[in-house]
């Protein structure tokens, strides 16, 4: 409850407003159905039906036609994007989608490899919007990147599928880049967080790359350490914009190496 609490007041765009709705009236309903047993009886008497459960009935039955109805609207945002998506295949165009823990960096590095002016902010979930943003390199093709919703560990299934709309963009990009934060003790444990939201997603088989970021906080004993949890990783800090061009290179290796297999 909480968390949805935040991600109504986070949500802007009209997609993203609309799947904090479904969300929030998707974990109403079968609490609002466990009240049933307690209302009924203001009616009194056996066999009858009191006034509290007749509301209660009422209530659920706007709250159903609610719920179908924005799935709806979700549905004709979803097919508009990947009407968009398929434009972009057309011209060419190869995505990467941004992924992470919440806090992790994601606006930040977006800002940083697009020159983009997406919200930055130290709060959970201050991107509830997918933001996809063109990255122009001379004797380079563009490379489109779209920032995501941030994971949190135990997202409950609900609020995935209520948000598999805006993360379908992981789905479908030609690289997932996982961003994280390796000045967190935690680094580890939400890399496993990302890898069960990817999998719940159904992107688990799309090509990953790992971005290490924030190591401008650390020093080089914790470096060498964090790089040895994370073998591979491209060692960056968006704040910092210190080994961008390295990242962009290796994730465009991973990319043709994808579409050669």
């Amino acid at each position: 409850g909480l968390i949805l609490d935040i991600f109504a007041r986070r949500a802007v765009s009209k997609d993203g407003k609309l799947q904090v709705e479904l969300a929030q009236l998707q974990y109403l309903l079968p609490r609002l159905a466990g009240k049933g047993v307690i209302m009924s009886r203001l009616g009194g008497g056996i066999g009858t039906r009191g006034p509290g459960e007749q509301k209660l009935e009422v209530d659920r039955r706007k709250i159903r036609n609610r719920i179908e109805h924005i799935k709806g609207q979700i549905e004709k945002l979803s097919r508009h994007r990947a009407l968009v998506r398929e434009g972009r295949k057309q011209k060419r165009l190869r995505q990467i989608a941004i992924v992470g823990c919440t806090n992790a960096g994601k606006s930040t590095l977006l800002n940083a490899l697009t020159g983009a002016d997406a919200y930055v902010e130290d709060r959970l979930f201050a991107t509830l919007d997918p933001k996809t943003r063109v990255r122009e390199e001379k004797n380079e093709s563009p490379i489109l990147f779209t920032d995501t919703v941030g994971f949190i560990r135990d997202l409950p299934h609900g609020l995935v599928k209520a948000f598999h709309a805006t993360l379908e963009e992981a789905v479908e990009a030609d690289l997932v880049l996982i961003v994280v934060d390796a000045a967190d003790e935690l680094a580890l444990e939400h890399k496993h967080v990302v890898d069960g939201v990817l999998k719940e997603l159904g992107a688990e088989s799309r090509p990953k790359l790992i971005a290490l970021n924030k190591l401008d906080l650390l020093n080089d004993q914790q470096k060498a350490r964090v790089m040895d949890l994370f073998p591979g990783a491209c060692p960056i800090s968006a704040v910092q914009k210190q080994g961008l061009r390295e990242l962009v290179r290796e994730a465009r290796k991973l990319i043709e190496l994808g579409e050669e297999l």
